[in-house]
């Protein structure tokens, strides 16, 4: 704690300038420090504020819940909330939102508040000048300071970042990014830094970096993205604090500290140096990694002291089943073996523990494990990969009840090899708009004619070959790029249906949208934008989202609005895959949904089971009872066309009608 107050005292002439109102909270949500933006925004004075809760009330009127606060401790990205109400000293009701930052210094974890008001005073436009300029003046004296351009390239650097770094202006101005970074760094957290920022995110962290003449150093870094009004990055500012020392000391003491204190095993930073030398060595092992099944409710049926005899009986357990191989205790109930064994010795460890029980108080603990078998070189090659790869491996053990040790199996090798390198690639990819567009038409049934296209993102890289949507989809999702490629569609579609539009060829494309998208506040006018950026009307735009989409947008009233502003636009929203999703008709009652597409899983088999035929006529009955259209996928052939046309449905989309195609081809159908 009197580390954060030093650096609070240090900080605040900077902080104060920020033009936002702005608090810092301790790990328990007490305030800590509060701005002066502050002060004047909500009318109470710092001195009414610090040690308090936020916000400004007691506990258990906070308008935070416990659960969501916990959440904002683990996350290491921002987290933002939106549109909340909080009551000035005057009784005033303020509408805010505001984006949190967990971070942690020392051993003590603290939160910072940036606050977004409605209804902010406006300031003189000479004011404003002269306080960013003070702004600027003080972050110059307090930070190293670098801004880059919209390619990474270095335009800017102050004297505190030459002292530090060495280099010289003449040196530095137009190096790379990347260039400033050891090479291992530069190819995994740069990149991450990179794509945050070119997400309009900031991103914060401990990083290490190279001085001009190769040295390493350590910095406190904070890279923001400097936007335009239209959201456009104008460049990236990077601010930073150097933490050399603090971090070397830091270094020396892990370095120190190799042993667990609890069980005497060496600790995942010994286990580390340790695999590294048997690398270096080139020999063979297998890394074998245990994790005690249901240890936290093992943890709840007895006290802290009977905890400690459990990990101490485990322990022991595993240094006389593995006698003369290396052991780690690498996390609260997670273990690692370094052996040359083979994999039925190995996985005789869970006929050893049922022979071998551990009891505590005279009571036999019904402990069971799962664990995972990487073996070096023959699965993966690096300290980090065999970690990666084992708990991929437990995940799968634990997902199928737990209670075994099972090996790396070459599909899974393969695919988590793949994964990474999909990744990868995937940054680049989006960087130079490697991504294509194919167009799958839909048949209007009443008329015959092609009068929409679905949008389908296409990846064929120059080394990994075709990418399909069901292994892009999935990672981008899960590392973020979802957005950068739902904006390249979005663009792309709308560029396609207004150059149609102007040739006399009005047609409806549809792109795929997902929640994470709709999270985003300015949704809309993102949407707008591009529309207005192409010349494309908004009746011309099909949204398609899921039925879990749909079921999470019903409990957020953002998302609801945001779609609802669309639908007064022109814009079309599709309900897709109908039918394979959740069994709840609540959100067609709150979302403006005007087309539901019925899933191929349901047309495949139409012609063979009459319940099916059933079923699908149902379907149609029901949208058309709601006044939704209703199209079917997966249509492949002459007769399921026919028998969907004969009950009712109102348009079809299906290799029967076409392939997926590029737009050249679809002026031709």
């Amino acid at each position: 704690m009197k580390g954060m107050q030093q650096q609070l005292e240090i900080g605040n002439s900077v902080k104060n300038h920020v033009p936002f109102p702005m608090m810092l909270t301790a790990k328990d949500a007490t305030v800590l420090w509060w701005s002066e933006e502050a002060e004047r925004t909500f009318g109470y004075p710092a001195d009414e504020i610090i040690g308090k809760f936020f916000p400004f009330n007691s506990e258990e009127r906070s308008a935070i819940h416990p659960s969501t606060w916990n959440r904002v401790l683990q996350s290491e990205e921002s987290i933002r909330f939106e549109n909340f109400i909080l009551q000035s000293k005057q009784g005033q009701s303020i509408h805010a939102s505001a984006v949190l930052n967990s971070m942690s210094i020392g051993h003590e974890q603290y939160v910072m508040f940036v606050f977004e008001v409605d209804n902010l005073q406006k300031i003189n436009q000479t004011n404003i000048e002269q306080e960013l300029e003070s702004f600027k003046m003080g972050l110059d004296e307090t930070f190293m300071v670098t801004n880059l351009d919209i390619d990474g390239l270095v335009t800017y650097a102050n004297p505190l970042f030459l002292k530090s770094s060495k280099w010289t202006p003449k040196r530095v101005i137009g190096k790379s990014f990347w260039q400033l970074f050891p090479e291992d760094s530069a190819e995994q957290l740069v990149n991450q830094i990179w794509y945050a920022l070119k997400s309009n995110r900031v991103w914060q962290g401990s990083v290490e970096k190279l001085t001009k003449d190769g040295e390493t150093y350590w910095v406190d870094m904070t890279a923001i993205p400097i936007l335009a009004t239209n959201d456009e990055p104008l460049y990236f500012a990077i601010l930073e604090k150097d933490i050399t020392e603090k971090k070397r000391l830091q270094m020396h003491l892990e370095q120190i500290a190799y042993v667990d204190p609890e069980t005497g095993l060496m600790n995942r930073h010994r286990l580390e140096n340790i695999v590294s030398g048997l690398i270096v060595e080139k020999r063979h092992f297998s890394f074998i990694f245990l994790d005690i099944d249901k240890f936290y409710t093992l943890k709840d049926m007895h006290d802290e002291e009977s905890e400690t005899t459990l990990l101490l009986e485990f322990a022991m357990r595993l240094k006389m089943y593995f006698q003369d191989s290396d052991i780690a205790r690498v996390g609260e109930d997670e273990f690692v073996v370094l052996t040359p064994l083979s994999d039925w010795f190995i996985q005789g460890f869970l006929s050893y523990l049922k022979q071998h029980p551990i009891y505590i108080r005279n009571k036999a603990i019904p402990i069971s494990i799962s664990g995972g078998i990487t073996r070096y070189p023959e699965d993966q090659l690096t300290f980090s990969h065999l970690m990666k790869a084992s708990s991929a491996t437990i995940h799968k053990v634990k997902q199928e009840g737990g209670g075994n040790i099972i090996s790396l199996s070459k599909a899974n090798h393969v695919a988590l090899s793949k994964k990474a390198m999909i990744e990868k690639r995937l940054i680049e990819a989006l960087h130079h708009k490697d991504l294509s567009v194919m167009y799958q038409p839909q048949i209007d049934l009443s008329t015959g004619k092609i009068d929409a296209v679905e949008a389908l993102v296409r990846w064929e890289d120059a080394i990994l070959g075709t990418i399909t949507p069901n292994e892009l989809i999935p990672i981008a999702e899960e590392t973020g790029m979802i957005h950068d490629i739902g904006t390249f569609m979005l663009e792309k579609a709308c560029e396609q249906a207004a150059h149609w539009s102007k040739n006399g060829m009005p047609m409806k494309v549809s792109v795929n949208s997902s929640i994470r998208e709709f999270r985003d506040k300015n949704m809309v006018k993102k949407i707008r934008q591009t529309l207005e950026k192409f010349d494309c009307p908004a009746h011309l735009l099909q949204i398609e989202i899921t039925e879990k989409f749909a079921l999470e947008a019903e409990s957020e009233q953002s998302i609801i609005r945001q779609m609802l502003q669309l639908q007064e636009d022109g814009i079309v929203f599709v309900l897709d895959d109908f039918g394979t999703g959740y069994a709840s008709f609540r959100y067609m009652q709150l979302l403006p949904i005007s087309e539901l597409k019925i899933d191929q899983s349901f047309i495949s088999g139409i012609l063979k089971q009459e319940k099916l035929q059933k079923l699908v006529h149902g379907m149609i009955q029901f949208g058309k009872s709601m006044d939704i259209r209703v199209l079917a996928e997966g249509v492949e052939t002459k007769e399921q066309y026919e028998l969907l046309t004969k009950l009712g449905c109102n348009a079809i989309q299906g290799f029967y009608v076409s392939y997926p195609v590029p737009a050249s081809e679809i002026e031709k159908l």
